[in-house]
């Protein structure tokens, strides 16, 4: 049984929440991937999660998501159910759990994005072909249309799946790590495409691994350890306490770091 206590500051409360998290409960093998958690998310802002290796961080995208299965909980997505919201909801997975190999262009990959609004049995047309395009040169990739996925290098290729989830025009998007093992272009891209949803009102949710970088690039803060250990704005929740109780005994980074 999971002992350690939770703290939520300052969650937004009210049914319009971009996602509203109550008591989500993931096991896996007998063992809580995710323990009784509570979340809620504002919005307009750039979320992050961040937690140590093994927190659950992805997995919790996944359950709100329905991509695993969860042993207790309920999410809600501006008040509604999944189903109901499913064409708000935009999500740029890891890129490594994404097959590669398989034969397609950088153009037609962004174009699935679209498929939610088109319908699966309409075909794309020229205005599809357009918005599509829009959203690689968003992230600098128009130049690789005819190109096939598995040429590029890892940066690019998380610039098209970026660019595929732009073409979705959501209101709410999940990004797990996208920031990992990427180039310094990808990385600049990625920060101006976060910038452009938070202008335009989207709220996305990311999951983050670096410490040194996520309060420059974010709003609000989700600190994770299996349980929610305390969430809500960055300069409330970025603390060397809050750090030290979700990383335990072995961070050091909060110490040698004004928070």
């Amino acid at each position: 049984m999971i002992t350690q206590p939770r703290t939520v500051q300052n969650p937004e409360s009210g049914a319009s929440s971009p996602l509203r998290v109550r008591d989500l409960t993931v096991v896996y093998r007998e063992k809580p991937a995710l323990w009784d958690v509570d979340l809620e998310v504002p919005t307009g802002q750039l979320c992050a999660i961040v937690g140590p290796n093994g927190a659950g961080k992805s997995t919790l995208i996944k359950a709100v998501l329905g991509l695993v299965p969860v042993a207790s909980g309920q999410v809600r997505f501006f008040g509604q159910s999944l189903a109901q919201a499913r064409k708000r909801i935009g999500y740029v997975p890891q890129r490594g759990s994404v097959d590669w190999d398989f034969p397609t262009s950088v153009l037609d990959v962004v174009m699935m994005g679209l498929y939610g609004q088109l319908g699966w049995f309409k075909r794309p047309g020229p205005r599809e072909r357009e918005a599509a395009l829009r959203c690689l040169e968003q992230v600098s990739m128009q130049a690789f249309t005819t190109r096939q996925i598995s040429q590029l290098s890892g940066g690019q290729q998380q610039r098209v799946f970026l660019a595929r989830a732009l073409a979705q025009d959501a209101d709410l998007y999940f990004m797990d790590e996208p920031f990992a093992g990427v180039d310094a272009v990808t990385e600049e891209a990625i920060l101006r495409v976060l910038h452009e949803l938070k202008k335009q009102g989207k709220t996305v949710v990311v999951v983050h691994h670096d410490l040194e970088t996520v309060r420059d690039y974010f709003d609000h803060l989700t600190l994770l350890n299996v349980q929610v250990i305390a969430s809500g704005p960055m300069e409330e929740v970025f603390t060397p306490e809050n750090l030290k109780r979700t990383y335990g005994e072995r961070m050091r980074w909060g110490e040698r770091h004004s928070a």
